[in-house]
């Protein structure tokens, strides 16, 4: 027997109920989808290729895992002009938002900080901060090729100027900002603060924190660069997913410092020179390797001036001859020249912020000359004096025999008795000198001439 149900549900009801439940799972899926997202990256330090790549993947993550913008936080006193070149390259192909936040306050956007500011899609300032001085100079902090230009300075600082300007300009124009102060930044090495940039169109806005940078930027219209137009959908409750360096960019970014770098490599010259020098103490050898397969992994990412190197190098050779050859002091002072020298050149690049600090090339060059001179007389000396321990020592000194001496007899030398043999025949009690050593541990000894010790 089949049961029938005694009703059914009506139509209408049931309409009704399927219409609630889809309001329901939109009302979910909008509340879930409601918050925006930016990824955050953190620049505080020099520009280098280490922050060029990190850059690179940031903008990639940041376009493929939906995010709503990509926040540069930057803090920099300048950096290399290639890794400049292709960060601005790839800021102004991004295809998401980009706003570039010179923060916290008292941060600074200096030299190659103002290209990558200028070339965000939102610049912004923190008040107390600064932006500016972006004129090209020597290593040394001159004019690029020497001499003031306007007073008949060399051709290559004109060209260098002449391309920066242009290359800043650029990036100004595409952007919508200030072409003036760009050329001005760069020419005269202008710096304005937060409030100036603000007047004078070279940022967008001016927040005091990340919050209140959202809150303004909120609705604005941002043009890509398909000519795609996005509008920024952030609010104060905008939720900020920090991207961190890789392990391997870390590293870089630490040892692109000119600083570390030159560290890096007078304490691998030193490890090496001590192991070799001294040799089977192993780990100033593995330690002088490491530092000095790190400095040159620096070196492949910063602009090394081959003179530099070879200066250095042929310091420290004309150290090591002083020690060798008897010179008055002429090769350790030529050796400590070319190593000052080597040190001010090893870097060929037209930033200041990228040198080596002066006060450490004083130091690095006293303690290696120092350390040098001190390791190599130490090694000559020992050398050159008498061995006094083990079996070598033994040679020349005398002794007492302690058992009768016909072919072979025990005698009493150095503290140690040993096995002897002699062409003589010596009787218990005379004094015995050694002559040489034989095989089995045994000494060769004679009569000892009278009148000596």
């Amino acid at each position: 027997m089949i049961l029938q149900p005694s009703s059914k549900i009506p139509a209408g009801l049931l309409a009704t109920a399927l219409s609630l439940a889809m309001m329901m799972v939109l009302i979910l899926a909008t509340s879930t989808t409601a918050q925006a997202r930016v990824n955050l990256i953190t620049i505080d330090g020099s520009i280098n290729p280490a922050v060029d790549d990190f850059i690179r993947e940031s903008l990639r993550t940041t376009e493929g895992d939906g995010a709503e913008a990509l926040v540069i936080q930057l803090d920099t006193p300048g950096g290399l002009l290639t890794s400049t070149k292709t960060i601005v390259k790839d800021l102004l192909g991004a295809r998401i938002p980009v706003i570039v936040y010179v923060g916290p306050g008292g941060a600074s956007a200096t030299s190659a900080g103002v290209f990558v500011t200028l070339a965000a899609h939102i610049a912004v300032m923190a008040p107390g901060t600064t932006i500016g001085a972006a004129h090209p100079v020597t290593a040394g902090g001159g004019d690029i090729g020497g001499g003031d230009k306007k007073e008949g300075g060399s051709d290559m600082a004109a060209k260098v100027e002449n391309f920066t300007v242009s290359f800043v300009q650029s990036i100004a124009q595409q952007r919508g900002r200030n072409v003036e102060w760009a050329e001005d930044a760069v020419r005269n090495s202008v710096s304005i603060t937060e409030t100036e940039a603000l007047e004078k169109n070279v940022i967008d806005l001016v927040a005091a924190d990340l919050p209140s940078l959202f809150a303004q930027a909120a609705g604005r219209e941002v043009t890509l660069d398909d000519e795609s137009t996005v509008t920024l959908e952030l609010g104060a409750d905008v939720e900020v997913i920090t991207l961190e360096m890789s392990l391997k960019q870390k590293v870089l970014n630490i040892v692109a410092d000119p600083n570390i770098a030159y560290l890096l490599f007078m304490a691998g010259l030193l490890g090496l020179y001590f192991e070799f020098s001294s040799p089977g103490t192993i780990f100033p050898g593995v330690a002088g390797g490491i530092c000095l397969l790190l400095a040159l992994t620096a070196f492949q990412v910063l602009p090394i001036n081959a003179t530099g190197i070879l200066l250095i190098l042929f310091g420290i050779a004309l150290l090591l001859a002083e020690i060798f050859i008897p010179s008055f002091g002429v090769l350790g002072i030529g050796g400590m020249i070319a190593f000052v020298l080597g040190s001010l050149l090893l870097f060929d690049t037209a930033d200041p912020g990228l040198i080596v600090n002066r006060p450490i090339v004083a130091t690095a060059a006293l303690t290696i000359s120092g350390f040098m001179l001190a390791i190599g007389f130490l090694v000559i000396r020992t050398q050159w004096s008498h061995a006094t321990t083990g079996s070598e020592g033994l040679l020349g000194e005398r002794g007492e025999v302690r058992e009768r001496i016909a072919g072979t007899g025990k005698v009493f030398v150095h503290g140690e008795t040993w096995t002897a043999i002699s062409d003589e025949t010596l009787e218990e009690g005379e004094r015995v000198e050694v002559q040489g050593l034989e095989p089995g541990l045994r000494i060769r000894v004679r009569r000892a001439p009278t009148g000596r010790g």
